[in-house]
């Protein structure tokens, strides 16, 4: 996928997932027991929050070389993310059907993110 294709990072289907993925992580972090582990919650939408920040500022950065960086930290937010809902099942703030559907969604969003970068990283090598 060129970069140079998609004029605004609104239009990555990463950033797409992500945002979806932050909205879902909102909703369940305002619900019950959840809600009030203030520190938990607060730690989990700071890192959904971040993949969508990242892959826009990524995008919006002037080389290959910065947009490849911003991808690696989106996708590692990815996976804080998910190593978070597994501490909210662990404490009993998710049940087991909602976790698995949100560490798939999660999962997906890495997934995207991780073929953009590999995409990016083969543009940058073929552009040397």
């Amino acid at each position: 996928m060129e970069k140079d294709t998609i004029e605004r990072f609104e239009d990555l289907i990463a950033w797409q997932k992500a945002r979806s993925l932050t909205r879902t992580i909102y909703q369940i972090t305002r619900q019950g027991a959840f809600a009030r582990d203030f520190g938990l919650s607060n730690q989990i939408q700071r890192a959904a929050v971040s993949i969508m920040s990242n892959l826009a500022e990524g995008f919006e950065r002037s080389g290959l070389g910065e947009f490849h960086q911003f991808l690696s930290t989106a996708k590692s937010s990815c996976a804080e993310v998910r190593s978070q809902l597994y501490v909210a099942l662990d404490v009993g703030y998710l049940d087991q059907v909602t976790s698995e559907h949100l560490l798939a969604q999660a999962e997906e969003v890495g997934r995207i993110i991780g073929g953009l970068r590999a995409s990016i990283e083969k543009q940058k090598k073929s552009r040397s």
